[in-house]
């Protein structure tokens, strides 16, 4: 391309994102990730009758009928023509796939996950999902030993995987799990100093550990590959609080405030709507046990702020509740807490 040419490409490309932008076009790529329709997915695994989709392209598709872009998921026994299959409807699509991963415990375990990362590539991944722990630090963990003893696996496990990412060029995003404190996290981040190994930023699960949320916002910002949007509702309990996710811009976390956080460290971020459908879950930070794991001062320095966040934040209406509903209910209920959220990553999430 001669330089006129390449000049007058420039001035149209600049235009029509002037356009886009005046038009509200999403400066992000927007879509599901699986933990907001895991009561399908919950549902398909018990071969509930009516299920819209039950592999990682129906999950791609209907993401898409909803509204979104992309989905993180995955492959679930996905083949490797299966997996490009997927690819060469995202890319005809114009849309986005992130992969999930399970992080290998021991070496035996290498092998194996180099071939999931490897079927992730063939579907278009180029970020993947991770975490180190399934559980809540607070009901996983009972001593400050057993904790110890998961953190260390966790970091010979970035060890572990960090050739492989960087061989295979594949992004592997840690997900804050309610497992570690923004500051754990940064330190195994920083530890391993790769570019393939980051965060994946969940807007909700530090409040679990009593973090302030901004902070935690901008403490792994810095690291983030991908995003997990939400927003959450508190409500006081015997034992502490209960927390759950609401529909996104009824609960009472600043948005705006942490998507510019993020964009700003990340430009290229996808956000994955996270809306779980389910009942509020118990944060017992009013019990000694729930202290076990932390850090000797952790009560005094965190505890009262946390619960003066819960009393100056109710909830704006009734929050999501699914005990003694039926199937059916549930599902309808979640797609529609679904749509609504991509709706709103739509209108908010501009240029």
């Amino acid at each position: 391309m001669h330089r006129r040419e390449f000049l007058t490409a420039l001035s149209v490309f600049a235009s029509a994102r002037a356009v886009l932008a005046a038009g509200g076009a999403s400066a992000s790529r927007i879509g599901l990730c699986s933990f907001s329709s895991h009561q399908h997915w919950r549902a398909v695994g018990v071969k509930h009758p009516g299920v819209k989709f039950s592999d990682a392209l129906g999950f791609y598709r209907y993401a898409r009928e909803l509204g979104g872009m992309g989905v993180q998921t995955g492959l679930r026994g996905a083949t490797a023509a299966t997996a490009r299959e997927l690819r060469a409807e995202v890319e005809r699509d114009g849309g986005y796939y992130e992969a999930e991963l399970r992080l290998p415990r021991q070496d035996s375990e290498t092998e194996a996950f180099e071939k999931d990362v490897a079927l992730a590539r063939e579907a278009g991944a180029t970020v993947a999902r991770a975490v180190f722990t399934s559980g809540r630090r607070y009901e996983e963990f009972k001593t400050a030993a057993d904790f110890q003893a998961s953190y260390t696996r966790a970091r010979l496990s970035l060890a572990r995987i960090e050739p492989i990412a960087r061989r295979h060029r594949l992004k592997i995003a840690i997900e804050n799990h309610k497992d570690l404190t923004a500051d754990e996290q940064v330190a195994l981040i920083r530890g391993l100093s790769s570019e393939w190994i980051g965060v994946l930023v969940d807007t909700g699960n530090n409040l679990a550990l009593l973090e302030e949320p901004y902070g935690t916002m901008q403490a792994l910002a810095p690291f983030a590959f991908s995003v997990h949007l939400k927003d959450m509702a508190l409500q006081p309990a015997p034992d502490g609080f209960l927390l759950s996710e609401v529909p996104l811009g009824t609960g009472f976390l600043d948005l705006p405030r942490i998507v510019s956080t993020l964009r700003g460290a990340n430009p290229a971020l996808v956000f994955n709507l996270e809306m779980a459908t389910r009942d509020p879950l118990r944060i017992p930070c009013l019990t000694d046990g729930y202290y076990a794991t932390f850090p000797a001062d952790y009560r005094a320095r965190l505890l009262a702020p946390a619960l003066d966040r819960v009393k100056a934040n109710p909830p704006r209406g009734p929050v999501p509740v699914v005990a003694g509903k039926s199937t059916d209910q549930i599902l309808a209920e979640e797609e529609a807490n679904n749509r609504h959220g991509l709706g709103w990553m739509k209108t908010h999430l501009r240029t």
